[in-house]
């Protein structure tokens, strides 16, 4: 039973973040672990709800009440044991998903303070790791079918996991260098550490994982000889395609990039680095004034990485005005996603937010460098599904700018050679369309995560690659069902 006044006794605390002079001098994450008397003060303010609204929020499905109450009573072994039985890998949900479960935790009915699950979550996976209680779980019976993995990022590594499990032969094919997709090279290592995917991988190879990094599908690997090799594949290739505005002056010019080259180029230097000092980055901020456009998480991810590498000054900015600090039911009711002001931690480390501006041109230097961004503030009408921008007369200025990151959203997955090979297209969104059971138009050939559903949440992608496993399973004709939480049609809780 859980605690009935747990909610009373105790207010919606966080652990407190390292100091910014302290965080910004290094990569560590931004929080330290909460401990145990903190994550259980959390998890008893749980009101084990008749209806858990918090199950509908959560892809996934995660036994969120249930873990709570353990958690509560200090049953950490059998509160990852049921944080296991839906989520492969809490310990990346927990640090990089938005949590749409807390947006439809029954607290947060009228401006209230929801259970921090995302916290109890990670806290959860922490714990069991310091106690030894992850251990591989290999098959115990090979059913001698094999499938090819394409893309190790987490659709792609909660499928080969699933499969695994299930008794499969299951190889992931990644290009890069190390496995664990834009986990790897586009998180920045103070929200997510690399050590927690380099145990999970050693984990997924202790049961039976194969990984081949440096390998382009498509290229070095012909879908002809995949076909040879594999009873099944799985296109888990994510959806890297930046947004992108050709159209304004200037666009060409020295230091205008896609955000993600920005975050990428930043991951491999404090890769290389170890624990030594970091060296530039192939985009460094350093020095710098530094304009980002975008709001989102990668925006964010570019400010907080801005102010490591150094830079001289940062400014964000925004299409759309400032959203407010609270829910409003009548736009966005409980228990939906709400669109609230979210403030990162990147955003008390220093910069400046600027809303409902628009870059109107990238100002050259006279060499073919950027020197500023001129903008304006704009109004934006949405008219038959198409966004309008209306420039207010005279407010257009210039920022001083000698790195400008391109953070608007992803439009898709790549044109691929792997595609065509397989003789699977793209769809107008630039995603991959996949039938009730996951296979692409191509027979044998699945799909799960971005390359399906277009840019989303962690959590979808580990969800999709479940399901998409279940449905590689039963292709295989694999004993008995594996967990299928999502179908291709799945959606994120919305009002009717």
């Amino acid at each position: 039973m859980p605690d009935p006044s747990g909610f009373l006794r105790y207010d919606r605390r966080l652990p407190a973040r390292r100091p910014v002079a302290v965080r910004i001098s290094d990569w560590r994450e931004v929080y330290p672990q909460a401990g145990e008397e903190l994550t259980r003060e959390q998890a008893t303010r749980c009101m084990d709800c008749g209806i858990p609204f918090c199950h509908n929020g959560c892809p996934l499905g995660n036994r969120i009440p249930d873990w709570n109450d353990l958690v509560r009573t200090g049953d950490w072994g059998t509160a990852i044991e049921s944080l296991h039985a839906t989520n492969n890998f809490p310990e990346f949900t927990g640090r990089l998903c938005p949590a749409p479960c807390e947006a439809a935790c029954v607290l947060g009915i009228n401006g209230g303070a929801p259970v921090t699950i995302k916290q109890v979550e990670v806290e959860i996976i922490d714990q069991a790791f310091d106690r030894d209680l992850v251990a591989p779980q290999p098959a115990s019976v090979r059913s001698g079918r094999r499938v090819a993995v394409v893309g190790s990022g987490p659709a792609g590594l909660a499928a080969a996991q699933q499969l695994a499990r299930a008794g499969h032969d299951v190889t992931v094919f990644e290009r890069d260098e190390a496995i664990g997709g834009l986990m790897r090279f586009g998180i920045p290592d103070f929200k997510l550490e690399k050590r927690h995917i380099d145990r999970r991988l050693a984990q997924m190879q202790a049961e039976g994982v194969q990984f081949r990094t440096g390998v382009n599908v498509g290229v070095d690997v012909t879908a002809e000889q995949l076909r040879a090799e594999y009873d099944a594949v799985l296109l888990a290739c994510g959806a890297l395609v930046g947004r992108d505005t050709p159209e304004t002056p200037g666009r060409a010019l020295r230091g205008v990039h896609q955000a993600m080259a920005h975050l990428v180029a930043a991951n491999r230097a404090v890769a290389a680095a170890g624990d030594g000092p970091v060296d530039a980055a192939a985009i460094d901020a350093a020095g710098k004034h530094v304009v980002i456009i975008g709001g989102g998480d990668t925006a964010a991810d570019c400010l907080g990485v801005a102010h490591r590498q150094g830079a001289a000054g940062v400014h964000q900015l925004d299409l759309y005005p400032a959203a407010p600090h609270e829910r409003d039911e009548e736009r966005d009711p409980w228990p939906t996603w709400p669109w609230i002001l979210r403030e990162y931690a990147a955003h008390e480390e220093g910069g400046e937010r600027l809303f409902a501006v628009a870059v109107q041109e990238f100002v050259d230097d006279g060499t073919g460098q950027v020197r500023a961004v001129r903008v304006a503030e704009v109004t934006v009408e949405k008219r038959d599904g198409r966004r309008i921008l209306h420039v207010v007369p005279g407010s257009e200025r210039e920022l001083a700018a000698d790195l400008v990151l391109l953070a608007i959203g992803f439009e898709g997955t790549e044109q691929q050679p792997l595609l065509a090979q397989f003789g699977v297209t793209r769809n107008r969104r630039g995603a991959v369309d996949a039938r009730p059971d996951w296979q692409t138009d191509a027979d044998g050939v699945f799909v799960a995560g971005d390359m399906h559903r277009g840019a989303s949440l962690i959590v979808w992608a580990i969800a999709e690659g479940r399901a998409a496993a279940a449905g590689i399973h039963r292709y295989l004709d694999g004993a008995g069902e594996l967990p299928a939480p999502v179908d291709p049609a799945a959606q994120a809780l919305a009002a009717g």
